[in-house]
């Protein structure tokens, strides 16, 4: 079974052009992480400030390297989440 992490972020207003900027970086180099299996994020057409990620890791042991990569770090500790004014994480296993 895969782990799967399913978050939903909305950007402060005014930030949402520079969070999209980070993320597409942070997409770019989660990809390549071992584990990774799929990672897709996602901006509602019409609501340019709210983001849904679809991340799927070969395990939670993967996942949990993944969070301690320099460019999650760099990118989504340091840079990404200052911009949300929320981030709501839902966890579920493939069947």
């Amino acid at each position: 079974m895969s782990f799967v992490l399913v978050v939903r972020m909305q950007a402060q207003e005014g930030a949402e052009e520079r969070a999209l900027e980070v993320i597409r970086e942070l997409a770019a180099a989660s990809r390549q992480e071992p584990g990774c299996e799929a990672y897709v994020p996602c901006r509602d057409p019409e609501d340019a400030r709210s983001f849904v990620f679809f991340e799927q890791y070969r395990d939670k042991a993967a996942f949990e390297e993944h969070g301690a990569t320099d460019h999650f770090q760099r990118l989504a500790l340091g840079e990404l989440f200052p911009l949300m004014e929320s981030r709501e994480r839902t966890f579920y296993e493939t069947v």
